[in-house]
């Protein structure tokens, strides 16, 4: 059995959302187990099986806003995040999924998971939608500011074995996310992981990828530092949410275009679905000892649900030993310590 921590009280909507998505997670998964971190007497109501789930008592809940997240997570070793963290180390279980706050999540993960032996940083990868509807993963989109062009390499191949072994592409592609496509192009970090990826046989590079493409990329995998892929992940979420909006809007305008949109019901409902973060599921913590996967701070039953998916699929195909046997081999080549 594949065993999933929990933190059911972290997230917009917690713990509803969190045990509902849970209970769906065991009702269409049979090789899961999932252990719910967080207070029993705010879980019961909502906890309608308890069909391989295991509640463990939590005392406290880190705030969504949280200010100081290291100080929160050593201050608070029994709220629902930390505990669930806590349980990767003690090989209690063998994935988190969490929707609490970002940035605790993170620190938590560096103090109670820690990273793989060798893995210099680890990155936030999300899923974002593309025209094609497959999904490209995007990195780092918060982890590192700045970064060194081989521990670039590390993520980017850490991305090609998730496409591979969990999103079943034959031979992933990378993409460097760069402002123009030919060679030399961009910051000096830029055009020395070019030059290391173009020089690598851990992948297939395709090379520099502009931001205008990344909603229908020429590759699986978008890689840059932290700042940039950030802003690019932002910036695509705005503009979803604008278009979304102005199209609203003018279809409300006139007779037509509420008739026009009566007709396309079905189309917009399955755009919308289309540009949901719920249908992925939720951003991975790539470099970890374990698995975690970040779910979306509001997500509903269903999208957290996909999380827990997310997260049993990484576990079943072994992603992590598969990284962290290349990391071990490589790691004095690619890396030297600060």
């Amino acid at each position: 059995m594949i065993k999933i921590a929990v933190d059911a009280m972290g997230g917009d909507y917690a713990p509803k959302e969190q045990i509902e998505g849970a209970m769906l997670a065991i009702k269409n998964i049979p090789d899961i187990e999932i252990t719910l971190y967080g207070e029993s007497l705010k879980i019961a109501p909502y906890l309608t099986s308890k069909e391989r789930i295991t509640i463990v008592e939590s005392d406290y809940v880190i705030d969504m806003g949280e200010k100081n997240p290291i100080k929160a997570i050593k201050d608070h070793p029994n709220s629902s995040m930390a505990l669930a963290l806590g349980s990767l180390r003690k090989q209690e279980n063998d994935a988190v999924v969490s929707s609490g706050a970002t940035q605790a999540l993170i620190a938590g993960a560096h103090i109670l998971v820690r990273r793989m032996p060798g893995f210099k940083r680890t990155a936030i990868a999300p899923m974002i939608p593309s025209i094609d509807g497959r999904g490209t993963i995007l990195l780092d989109a918060g982890g590192n500011l700045d970064i060194r062009p081989e521990h670039m390499l590390q993520q980017a191949y850490f991305a090609a074995v998730y496409a591979k072994e969990v999103l079943g592409r034959v031979e992933p592609v990378v993409g460097l996310i760069n402002i123009g496509t030919e060679d030399g192009k961009g910051r000096e970090l830029d055009k020395e992981v070019f030059q290391i990826f173009k020089e690598t046989k851990l992948f297939k590079f395709y090379g520099n990828v502009e931001p205008k493409s990344v909603m229908n990329p020429p590759c699986d995998i978008l890689i840059s530092d932290g700042f940039t892929a950030n802003i690019v992940m932002k910036t695509m979420e705005g503009v979803a949410k604008g278009m979304g909006e102005m199209l609203k809007r003018e279809l409300k305008s006139s007779f037509f275009g509420k008739l026009g949109a009566l007709m396309a019901k079905n189309n917009l409902k399955q755009f919308k679905k289309s540009m949901s973060p719920e249908e992925i599921g939720g951003a991975m913590i790539y470099g970890l000892y374990a698995p975690v996967i970040k779910a979306q701070g509001a997500s509903k039953a269903y999208g957290f649900y996909n999380a827990i998916r997310q997260a049993a699929n990484v576990v079943r195909s072994e992603v992590y030993p598969k990284v962290a046997k290349y990391v071990m081999e490589t790691s004095e080549q690619l890396n030297h310590e600060e």
